[in-house]
């Protein structure tokens, strides 16, 4: 299977995050500016690039990596760092392959990541710049403050998209209730549910970046999107034919393709749900299943919410069926029907507030 280059970076980027021996060993060059090329794994691939310089295979120090920078030429290491192989090697990557670096050192390291599957990590000696080379790709190195200020920017942004899904997300459970739901209303929170992912996407590229920095900006971005994509699969859920976890895996994945210029037009996030891209399908009344209210009772296991549905078909439905009615459903039970009937009476008071 093909890796995207973002997933090849974000790896790169947590094998030099602060907190890990690499960074560490990158600091101590950085600090002497002396300048390094470091090449990390594809041993096989390397070796056939590699002309001169001497075989060491000790197990990799920061301090070692720091004596052995001070020399001319690229410095390889074992796929995670484990062992410093060679040193004072001297590359000679495919001169034809593509490269918009000028200096030698960064040409090397740019061709060299697309010739193998190395992260190749290049430290300019006068400018104190570290550059990440993987598949081709490039990711410089930011300073920590300016990525912590980065992140919390973020965070910021995060907890207004998180409110503001609050806010939709109350309002169409009241509407859910009430059996007024229109196609719109749907279609709001779904796109606001997607936006913030994509924010919390960002933020998790920022906490990488972090490493052991990052620890806090973790907790708070994952207290803002606790339950989101639960409850945006099963919103989902609730408004395309048939509701089954696969369809719903299908929609959720063509939603995340929108770009975010379609994410602001309802009738493509229509089209994703299966219903008519037309100018007025906003205005069309749909009713929910019943997935995300049942996913909020405790103690209430999926088996058992597929059931219900397959028993009563919508939200309507169940909220007019009696205890002795949910108790038929396999699986329910005189407690469970008493818990489904309470829980959803107290989910219907606070949209009510």
């Amino acid at each position: 299977m093909d890796v995207k280059p973002d997933d090849l970076l974000l790896g790169a980027l947590s094998a030099v995050a602060p907190g890990t021996i690499l960074r560490e060993g990158l600091d101590h060059v950085i600090s002497a500016r002396t300048g390094a090329l470091i090449v990390i794994g594809d041993e096989s691939g390397v070796e056939e690039i590699c002309n001169g310089g001497f075989i060491v295979k000790v197990p990799y120090t920061p301090q070692r990596l720091f004596e052995l920078a001070k020399m001319d030429g690229a410095i390889i290491l074992d796929e995670g760092a484990v062992h410093i192989l060679k040193a004072n090697v001297h590359l000679v990557p495919n001169a034809a392959l593509p490269t918009a670096e000028t200096g030698m050192r960064h040409r090397t390291a740019e061709r060299v990541s697309r010739q193998t599957n190395a992260l190749v990590i290049s430290i300019s000696q006068r400018r104190d710049v570290v550059s990440l080379y993987s598949g081709g790709s490039k990711l410089i190195l930011e300073d920590i403050e300016v990525v912590l200020a980065k992140a919390n920017q973020a965070l910021q942004t995060l907890q207004r998209y998180r409110s503001s899904l609050d806010e939709v997300a109350t309002r169409l459970t009241m509407l859910e209730f009430e059996g007024v739901v229109t196609l719109g209303d749907v279609v709001n929170v779904i796109r606001r549910s997607e936006m913030l992912l994509r924010v919390a996407r960002d933020v998790g590229r920022l906490i990488i970046e972090l490493g052991s920095d990052g620890r806090l900006v973790r907790m708070q971005a994952d207290e803002l999107v606790a339950g989101v994509e639960d409850d945006f699969v099963m919103l989902v859920r609730d408004y395309i034919q048939g509701g089954s976890p696969r369809r719903a895996a299908t929609v959720r994945s063509r939603i995340a393709a929108l770009t975010p210029d379609q994410l602001l037009e309802a009738s493509v996030i229509a089209q994703a749900l299966g219903y008519p891209a037309s100018t007025d399908s906003s205005e069309l009344h749909v009713q929910p299943a019943g997935f995300r209210m049942l996913r909020h009772i405790p103690m209430l296991p999926a088996t058992v919410i597929n059931r219900l549905i397959e028993r009563f078909g919508t939200l309507i439905a169940l909220l007019s069926a009696s205890e002795a009615q949910l108790d038929d459903v396999d699986g329910v039970g005189e407690r469970r029907a008493r818990a489904i009937r309470e829980g959803l009476r107290r989910m219907r008071e606070h949209a009510a507030l």
